[in-house]
């Protein structure tokens, strides 16, 4: 994530198809305002008038689990039919704090490995390396995450005397891949969850941005039921605010907890644990933004994101567009892509091996920059392969965009 920063001020006049932001055109400071006002109404009824509580939560350190965890549950019940203890969800200074907390709780010992569907997001890889946690992959398709070769996986750990307490997934449209796991899938995970006693870490930062008018799949921590195999991780980024940097866990999964305060325990409260010495808590003021945003869309975010994603939607259309103009079938070279059904991102499959160098060669040459997809494997091989990003762009960009790439696809392909 450094690197491509990097590279986006290395080369300000590149058209950048590299990092998965949300389009800026929708974001209005006013919007801010708003919704800390209408935040401060709700506390203001919620703690009949007493006004000294409403500005001690508003502005004062705050529990560490957070101010907005019973409004978190409420929007969880509406938009995806996930009904939890507002205790069990933890507010966390983005996803990515969440992956970590998630992480560093579950692992005690060298023996603890997570599991991850490859290629993967950067941030979960990472925070697993911040815990000390090893990542075993496992292969993934256009369907999402292989099954069979995640029980080879699984069986073949536990061979080795390692213990497998997690597995890292995005069941709706994955960071790079764009792939999406079936309705069936999901179930056959869970259950494979229950009988090799792991965990699923389930991260869904694109669920919401279906076709208009598709019915979107559940989740699997809507499936999950009694069973409490998943761990929801949830942010406000795409669907809330960026600069707000609200994310969320829930953990609704009991522990018997040892030593002085021994008993059981919800998950979340060792979550919690971690957090009060990494970050103490989550800035009150940034959960009340999206707090008002909850309460002024009665706790659904799926309908205040209808435009953002009919505007997705569409991006994604015109991506596939441009590059079947700009390379037709049975043309030379040969460049094929995946066609996911949303999210931020598709994957371009080129004729040649695929580095860092050459994506600055992309920018210098070609004012076009994206994403290199070694970087989603962790071990900095080049592949045939790159991420493109088109949440961040106008239809116009786009097009400037995949033009440019084309350019230097085919003068790559002449060296």
């Amino acid at each position: 994530m450094n690197f491509l920063n990097e590279i986006s001020h290395r080369f300000p006049d590149a058209l950048s198809m590299a990092a998965g932001r949300p389009y800026e055109g929708f974001l209005d400071t006013e919007d801010v305002h708003r919704h800390l006002r209408t935040f401060e109404e709700h506390l203001r009824s919620e703690y009949g008038g007493d006004e000294a509580r409403v500005r001690r939560t508003m502005l004062q350190y705050g529990r560490t689990k957070g101010i907005i965890h019973d409004l978190i549950a409420k929007n969880l019940a509406v938009d995806e039919n996930i009904h939890v203890d507002p205790e069990s969800v933890v507010v966390t200074v983005g996803c990515q704090e969440a992956l970590f907390l998630t992480l560093r709780a579950l692992r005690g010992s060298d023996k603890d490995v997570l599991l991850a569907p490859m290629p993967c997001y950067v941030g979960a890889t990472g925070a697993a390396e911040l815990a000390d946690m090893r990542v075993l992959p496992v292969r993934e398709s256009s369907a999402g995450i292989d099954l069979d070769d995640l029980v080879r996986v699984v069986e073949e750990a536990k061979a080795a005397e390692l213990r497998p307490r997690a597995c890292y997934v995005v069941a709706d449209f994955a960071n790079p891949s764009g792939a999406t796991l079936g309705a069936d899938a999901r179930e056959a995970l869970i259950r494979l969850a229950e009988e090799h006693d792991f965990l699923i870490l389930e991260d869904n930062p694109y669920g919401l941005f279906t076709a208009p008018g598709s019915e979107p799949l559940p989740t699997l921590k809507s499936l999950d039921g009694d069973r409490r195999r998943v761990v929801y991780l949830g942010s406000f980024a795409k669907t809330g605010l960026p600069g707000a940097r609200i994310g969320f866990v829930v953990a609704d999964q009991h522990v018997r907890r040892s030593g002085d305060r021994a008993g059981v325990v919800l998950l979340a409260d060792e979550f919690a644990k971690i957090k009060s010495m990494l970050t103490v808590n989550t800035s009150p003021v940034a959960q009340a933004v999206i707090g008002g945003k909850l309460v002024a869309n009665g706790y659904s975010l799926r309908a205040a994101n209808a435009r953002e994603a009919e505007l997705y939607q569409g991006n994604l259309r015109h991506v596939l567009d441009e590059l079947a103009r700009n390379f037709p079938e049975g043309s030379r070279p040969r460049v094929t892509w995946n066609t996911p059904a949303g999210g931020f991102f598709v994957v371009l499959t080129v004729p040649f091996p695929v580095d860092d160098a050459l994506l600055e060669r992309s920018g210098r040459h070609h004012k076009v920059l994206w994403t290199p997809m070694h970087h989603f494997y962790g071990d900095g091989k080049p592949r045939p392969q790159i991420r493109l990003s088109f949440s961040y762009l106008s239809p116009e960009e786009i097009t400037v965009g995949i033009d440019r790439l084309a350019m230097f696809v085919r003068e790559q392909c002449d060296v």
